[in-house]
């Protein structure tokens, strides 16, 4: 790559020296490294500022609103940095700097190079009279190698340049290997086939469509695929698919194998359940279908959750799920994981550190223990897992509850409380969520007796409002707002008779706080907003058994029902659990056996 920045800065010079530029580069180092080195190159031809046309009192101005170092020693030479490890502020900044020509007298700025990642060609429109393309490969952490791009991203860069609106003409510039410069010429000047992937994704699609009804014997399945892109390209280009001729009895023999191979997978599994020639819907099938979650992922939950598994095990099942093997490891950010590892309670494998299953767990416990990320990439990284997590956990959840586990159902939950919270169920007290606390209001709380949350939403007003003074915590009180206050009414009924006798739970559910106008959840440290949801778990705490699970979400006021199981005659240890799905410890507990 560092053999590439010399073209690239003799290709601005030569068809952009005073129009916008834009480089890409594979990697969010590289934007940094390319950018010292065209600064350095500059230099050389005693121009370091070539690139950059504002006052210094204004470049100063401009300079104190940058928070990344890097950024704020490129900008100063004309030249911006662009990837996702920016925050939204800084990229802002050089979005605006470089983007808008109309308000170039304005700005100052009459050429901004600006060095971005490959992922920036999608979705941003930032106009440039030339694109550079600073190599064609990239580094894939599952694969452990180089990979090549793929062609459409290679497209939507070169599409940059030029852009109507902004300019006459543009120019790409593709720098690439010797080797596959004929190829790239090929493919440049010569119309260029799109094929098909159906095939590696075949099964989640097959399982959703079962799920759905729509395929219930072999033969749907085959009369599914006739109408997918993947049977038009196997007829127009066979050896693609590893077909040698497009006879009918070919192609069909080619989809029977196909689907029979698929259904198979999905048998093993346990998504689905073939009986001769028909195929129905089993739980891991139709969690894998409501969850968005590949059937490798639901397989191996059933292979790993058991009626009490810690959570730790937990932890290390969703850090495991397929929906992380495209995390990105990063060339040497093995260092960074090994130096992570040994600041996170829960130990992993050390020989594994550039697996992005075991990156996912460090970043998992960062999180819960509140450790500051080696670096920026990190802070993007665990943005995208905690998003993912939710449905992950969901799904673990809803396999624990079928499978009648009550441990198991309540340690996840807590685990996705604790994604929320950005804290440890088990090591943390929950008075942490609040963000105006210390270690020493902590202390002056314990020495009230007090130690979560729950206790201080059941203090009298007056007496919270006091404790706030006292305390010198004024935010404590309006911050406790955010939390709610739960009244719960519940009601036995009975209903028929005979050999069909069937008894129900009424709930009635408030929520009792005056001051709390909204049903969006309190979570600071999660990315996204939220809104409150609960869930009403019917069990005998007493033996460990689940009978129902009901998951509601209300603003004011609920009634709702669950139904209690026939075959269940005695009421001994039958609880109703009210849980967050956001909060820790404000969990309540209601017994059934006093209401019979």
């Amino acid at each position: 790559m560092n053999s590439m920045n010399k073209p690239a800065y003799a290709a601005i010079c030569t068809h952009s020296p005073t129009k916008p530029v834009l480089i890409f580069v594979s990697s969010r180092r590289q934007t940094r490294l390319t950018a010292l080195e065209l600064i350095q190159y500059a230099a050389s031809d005693e121009h370091p500022r070539q690139f950059l046309a504002i006052p210094e009192e204004s470049l100063q101005m401009i300079l104190s609103q940058v928070t990344d170092q890097n950024l704020r020693h490129t900008l100063q030479f004309g030249i911006g940095l662009h990837h996702a490890g920016l925050n939204d502020k800084d990229r802002s900044l050089v979005e605006e700097l470089f983007a808008n020509n109309k308000i170039q007298a304005i700005i100052l700025f009459t050429t901004l190079v600006l060095v971005c990642t490959s992922t920036l060609a999608w979705g941003v429109n930032l106009p440039a009279h030339l694109v550079i393309i600073k190599g064609t490969e990239f580094f894939d952490g599952k694969a452990k190698r180089y990979v090549d791009f793929p062609i459409t991203d290679i497209l939507q860069m070169m599409g940059r340049a030029g852009r109507p609106q902004y300019d006459q003409h543009g120019k790409a510039i593709i720098l690439v290997h010797e080797p596959k410069k004929s190829f790239y010429k090929k493919f440049l000047y010569e119309p260029f086939p799109v094929e098909s992937s159906l095939r590696e994704h075949l099964h989640d699609h097959i399982n959703a469509e079962i799920v759905s009804g729509t395929i219930c014997h072999k033969e749907d399945a085959i009369h599914y695929l006739t109408w997918t892109y993947l049977f038009h390209r196997l007829a127009v280009n066979p050896a693609y698919y590893g077909l040698e001729d497009t006879d009918p009895g070919t192609l069909s023999s080619y989809l029977s194998s196909m689907v029979l191979n698929t259904f198979e997978d999905l048998e093993d599994s346990g998504c689905i359940k073939i009986d001769d020639d028909r195929v129905e819907s089993m739980m891991l099938g139709s969690i894998a279908s409501q969850y968005y979650l590949k059937y490798t992922t639901v397989s191996m939950f059933a292979s790993n959750i058991e009626a009490d598994t810690s959570l730790e095990v937990f932890l290390h099942i969703l850090a495991g799920a397929s929906e992380y093997d495209e995390l990105p490891v990063r060339h040497n950010e093995e260092n960074h994981n090994a130096e992570l590892s040994n600041k996170v309670p829960y130990k992993v494998d050390k020989n594994l550190l550039d697996d992005p299953h075991v990156k996912a767990n460090l970043l998992f416990q960062a999180h819960f223990s509140r450790v500051e990320l080696p670096i920026t990439d990190y802070v993007t990284d665990l943005k995208s897992v905690l998003d993912q997590s939710i449905r992950i956990i969901q799904a673990m959840i809803d396999l624990c509850a079928n499978s009648g586990w009550l441990s198991s159902t309540i340690t996840c939950m807590r685990l996705l409380q604790m994604v929320m919270q950005g804290l440890w169920f088990d090591r943390d007290s929950s008075l942490w969520m609040l963000p105006c606390m210390t270690d020493d209001l902590i202390t002056i709380l314990s020495q009230r007796g007090i130690s979560s949350v729950m206790q201080l939403l059941d203090l009298p007003p007056g007496t919270l409002q006091t404790l706030s003074r006292s305390s010198g915590a004024l935010r404590l009180h309006e911050e406790l707002q955010h939390f709610p206050r739960i009244q719960a009414r519940l009601r036995v009924q009975k209903r028929g008779g005979g050999d069909d006798p069937r008894v129900s739970l009424n709930i009635r559910l408030e929520k009792t706080n005056r001051n709390k106008k909204t049903s969006r959840a309190f979570v600071p440290r999660f990315p996204k907003t939220k809104d409150e949801a609960w869930w009403l778990v019917l069990a005998n705490t007493s033996t460990s058994q689940l009978y129902a699970l009901k998951r509601v979400c209300f603003p004011d006021v609920l009634m709702t029902n669950m139904d209690i199981p026939s075959n269940i005659n005695d009421f001994q240890g039958m609880k109703l659990v009210l849980v967050s799905d956001c909060y820790l410890g404000l969990e309540h507990e209601y017994s059934i056996e006093e209401l019979v």
